[in-house]
């Protein structure tokens, strides 16, 4: 039923709790930045039949999102529509049928946004392991997978109970080439030196010690993932996942789109998360960071735009130009 629905793995596990410290200890170091959904609804992260009562079983999804090899400004995932909408439209139809074959059963779906530690029940229900890089690397589409959760009061005939190996072993590309030294050990990643959270949640300026790492880095990074090995020979996605127009946008076409040409490009894509301001935001650190002299007129321009963070960050971009 899930493949019917379009999802590409699949896998059960028991809904046991999940120890406190999985959570805890990584909230503790502070690594979740400003993030502060993150410290709540703890107890529902942790024991799923707080979201669900009598939960008994939870299936974990994957959908491979890779459609090209090409790095870019725009981190890979983000290229196309939204994944939580395809994902959401998967777990309807995948809800539909199976509260057709089990009219008893109740449910409860969720992708990214709800209070599911995603990758713990991935990781439990076999569909891989976590990497050296905190992503879920799968054996059949490496990291390149988005994930989605289904908690169901009913007990499976049969789950995968065996705990997932190493797949890292001795590798620390991922850790050597993190631009920001932000996974500061094995799995585990600090928020605040995260491009990705630099350029998607952080709503405040960028550090200046990070800024300077982003060229050519506007929404999201995949350098960890770019670099990974079990990468290396990835299985292209389905239309869904089809990179739209703005994915070829240089960063300089970014940093001087308008507003119309961004409700454009970004109406249902997780661009949106970052907003108009935003990106261009991040389009200036960019190219202040790739030293882009060809780009001096944009941003001088953009040194007197309505948006405070704008202002800002093309004026720090016009300073480092030789």
């Amino acid at each position: 039923m899930a493949r019917a629905a379009g999802f590409d793995l699949v896998g059960l596990a028991r809904a046991e709790p999940i120890p406190p410290e999985v959570l805890g200890d990584w909230l503790a170091q502070g690594y979740h930045a400003d993030l502060d959904w993150m410290a709540e609804r703890v107890a529902e992260r942790l024991d799923v039949t707080k979201l669900l009562p009598g939960a008994r079983t939870v299936v974990s999804l994957a959908c491979n999102y890779w459609h090209g090899d090409e790095s870019g400004p725009i981190a890979r995932y983000a290229r196309g529509r939204d994944y939580h909408a395809t994902m959401r439209d998967r777990l309807r139809t995948l809800r539909r049928s199976l509260r057709e074959a089990f009219p008893g059963v109740d449910d409860y779906g969720a992708v990214d946004a709800n209070p599911v530690m995603e990758k713990v029940w991935a990781v439990r229900a076999g569909l891989g392991t976590v990497g050296k890089n905190a992503c879920l690397i799968t054996k059949d589409f490496g990291s390149w997978v988005v994930l989605a959760t289904m908690i169901l009061t009913a007990e499976a005939d049969g789950y995968d109970d065996e705990a997932p190996g190493d797949v890292c072993g001795r590798c620390t590309l991922c850790l050597t080439s993190c631009p920001t030294s932000a996974l500061v050990a094995d799995r585990v990643v600090d928020a605040g030196l995260c491009l990705s959270y630099q350029t998607i949640e952080n709503e405040q300026p960028v550090p200046e010690t990070l800024r300077r790492a982003m060229p050519n880095l506007v929404f999201g990074c995949d350098v960890c993932q770019d670099v990974c090995p079990l990468n290396a020979t990835p299985v292209r996605a389905g239309s869904r996942f089809q990179p739209r127009a703005v994915a070829q946008a240089t960063v300089a076409e970014l940093a001087a789109m308008t507003r119309a040409q961004f409700d454009g490009w970004a109406k249902g894509m997780a661009l949106m998360r970052a907003g108009y301001d935003g990106l261009r935001r991040n389009a200036a650190y960019a190219l202040g960071a790739m030293r882009a002299v060809e780009a001096r007129p944009v941003l001088e321009q953009l040194t007197s735009d309505a948006a405070p963070g704008v202002r800002e960050a093309a004026t720090w971009a016009l300073e480092q130009l030789p």
